[in-house]
């Protein structure tokens, strides 16, 4: 299939879901439409039996969508971009002590509270995974995931500063969870002795700190331009330029591209928005980036839901997958609450926010994509891949349906009414 028949179906099913979703279901936008490709998904799966032809040729059509290269080579920069341009930089410094620490110092822990918690589990089921790859799935499933988180937290009013560092975290997060991967990956391809101490001290300083660093220069570099001009088009064109052509320098210089995305996001959002942009053309750079935000998220998210249909799905793996969901909401539980306990004294959050954060840290689309990054030859990668695909589910649907009622519970006087859009 050429490329444009296959985003062409994509488009067209990404609008069919999220028109069923609008007009009948009624769910946030992200939980609306993957539920929808996962009904559509099973009825597939359903009618395989009688149709074998259709669902091969349907299966064969999923199958050859590269999920991970289509989701970080594609999708994500222009996603964490959008997601950062649109958030309150200014507060988000207020709040930026909590933010670092619980995106890299959480994310740590909880890599290594998971990975060991799956040893234990895998080799008490007989999987007998190795504790290196489950470490890797520590890795891929500790990261928060900003597009789902933006997409639910978006229609809710909650505390601003609990709200800030749920979706401030799940932006750093994710970029910091891609080099903790890397890293593991590396020692699962090559053995303990692949890469010391040392190595990993610079390959984390390179490829996050190098991350940070580009999109600063990034961000800055953009704003200059836009600074010099008044021509919205242009603008729009700019912004969409400085996203692809700086994500693409950022793999060539094997820095943290999501890092640079979401700095100069962050950067050009503040700074661009006060003396760079005229009114017009915030109007019309606010608008492009919430269509393409709308856009690759649905597309993302049946993506997400239509994965089912290639997904190895072993029986024996259910049980193990059902530990994994409660691992790792208790691994990130622990890994809120500890660096909260430690820091309380330098945190502006009040004692109900770990339990918001542990509920709100949704999982999405970055998780499932590094699951199928792992190459086929390595052992338990179809054990890894369905633990993860359990893990995201439950993630959006579970708790992305659950989170209005939890706000309600811990913050009676305030804020869970769902915010109205203008019409």
């Amino acid at each position: 299939m050429d490329l444009f028949t296959l985003i062409t179906l994509l488009i067209v099913v990404s609008a069919l879901f999220a028109y069923l979703n609008t007009r009948f279901l009624k769910l946030p936008d992200a939980i609306g439409i993957m539920v929808v490709s996962l009904a559509f998904s099973l009825v597939i799966l359903g009618l395989g039996a009688m149709q074998p032809t259709w669902f091969t040729l349907t299966r064969e059509t999923v199958a050859s969508i590269d999920f991970d290269r289509v989701l970080f080579d594609v999708m994500l920069s222009l996603l964490l971009f959008a997601g950062a341009f649109h958030t309150d930089a200014a507060q988000l410094r207020v709040e930026r002590r909590s933010v670092m620490l619980f995106a890299f110092v959480g994310v740590l822990l909880s890599t290594f509270l998971i990975g060991t918690g799956l040893y234990y589990i895998s080799h008490w089921l007989g999987f007998e995974i190795g504790y290196a790859m489950c470490l890797l799935f520590g890795s891929l499933i500790s990261p928060t995931d900003p597009i789902a988180v933006l997409g639910i937290l978006a229609r809710l009013k909650l505390p601003e500063s609990v709200k800030l560092n749920i979706v401030g975290e799940s932006l750093f997060n994710d970029g910091v969870g891609v080099v903790v991967f890397a890293t593991i990956y590396r020692i699962v391809l090559g053995g303990p002795d692949s890469i010391g101490a040392g190595g990993i001290a610079m390959l984390f300083l390179q490829e996050a700190g190098g991350g940070v660093l580009f999109g600063l220069v990034l961000g800055y570099g953009l704003y200059r331009l836009l600074r010099s001009i008044n021509h919205y088009q242009t603008e729009v064109i700019l912004t969409l330029a400085a996203v692809m052509g700086g994500y693409l320098l950022a793999q060539r210089l094997h820095v943290s591209g999501p890092l640079a995305m979401v700095v100069a996001g962050l950067l050009v959002g503040d700074r661009a928005r006060q003396d760079a942009m005229s009114h017009q053309t915030e109007e019309y750079v606010d608008k492009f980036w919430e269509l393409i935000d709308v856009i690759l998220n649905a597309l993302l998210f049946v993506l997400i839901g239509v994965e089912l249909l290639v997904i190895q799905l072993d029986a024996s793996y259910w049980f193990i997958s059902g530990l994994a969901i409660v691992l790792v909401l208790l691994s990130r539980y622990i890994a809120v609450w500890l660096p909260y306990r430690l820091a309380r004294r330098w945190l502006t959050l009040d004692s109900k926010a770990p339990i918001m954060l542990t509920w709100g840290g949704l999982r999405g689309g970055i998780s499932v994509a590094l699951a199928l990054s792992i190459s086929n030859d390595v052992p338990f990668k179809s054990v890894i891949v369905a633990i993860t695909y359990a893990v995201v589910l439950f993630s959006v649907i579970g708790q992305g349906l659950t989170l209005e009622r939890l706000i309600r519970r811990l913050y009676p006087d305030g804020a869970a009414e769902p915010e109205e859009k203008p019409h």
